[in-house]
């Protein structure tokens, strides 16, 4: 099966959307406290995120232009298959195991600790990506979209390395990182849609 850089582009911008979809409806789920299928949620993500780094990847060595973007885009997938890995197959048991011996609470903290890390790198990528490709779309004529995908890229990219450096308690809350990150994705997905074209 062969895909041209136009459909591998293409396709990387239908599952940025999807990912950032999902990442809504989970928000959505847990501000009304309904029951959140966790284990659904988080295991479509990691297919989501598994294909993304495929097409991220493959339109990486496609392009013409724009390399540093697409690596963002592809390096940000494999962190979220890794961060998505972790909530499904280590929080259940560590929680369980520090739920019966206190002491071994700390490392059941440092395993979200962890996942958080490798989230905040993620998401800092695709904000890096946001700003690439709406700076892009800026030059080519689309200076709302760009700008705006640009500006929430920036706020992405520096909130999340606000909590990389400092940690998810420091002055900046960890919402405004995961927030933007979720925006960035959404309007880099509609940047994708015509860059191709254009470049």
């Amino acid at each position: 099966m062969e895909f041209n850089n136009r459909q591998t582009a293409q396709i990387t911008s239908y599952l940025l959307i999807a990912l950032a979809l999902t990442q809504v409806l989970y928000t959505a789920l847990y501000i009304a406290q309904a029951n959140i299928p966790r284990l659904f949620l988080w295991g479509l993500e990691g297919l989501l995120f598994t294909m993304l780094a495929a097409f991220a990847g493959a339109a990486l060595v496609q392009a013409k232009h724009y390399q540093v973007g697409w690596s963002a885009i592809a390096f940000s997938a494999a962190l979220n298959v890794v961060q998505v890995s972790v909530g499904l197959t280590m929080f259940g048991p560590f929680r369980e195991v520090a739920g019966q011996l206190e002491e071994l609470g700390p490392l059941a903290g440092s395993v979200v600790a962890f996942s958080f890390m490798i989230y905040y790198a993620a998401k800092l990528l695709l904000g890096f990506a946001a700003l690439i490709f709406g700076m892009a779309k800026m030059s080519n004529g689309r200076k709302v979209l760009g700008g705006a995908t640009a500006a929430i890229g920036v706020i992405a990219l520096v909130s999340n390395a606000i909590l990389i450096m400092f940690g998810r308690d420091s002055f900046l809350p960890s919402p405004v990182a995961g927030g933007s990150g979720v925006v960035a994705t959404l309007l880099l997905a509609l940047c994708l849609t015509s860059t191709v074209d254009e470049d």
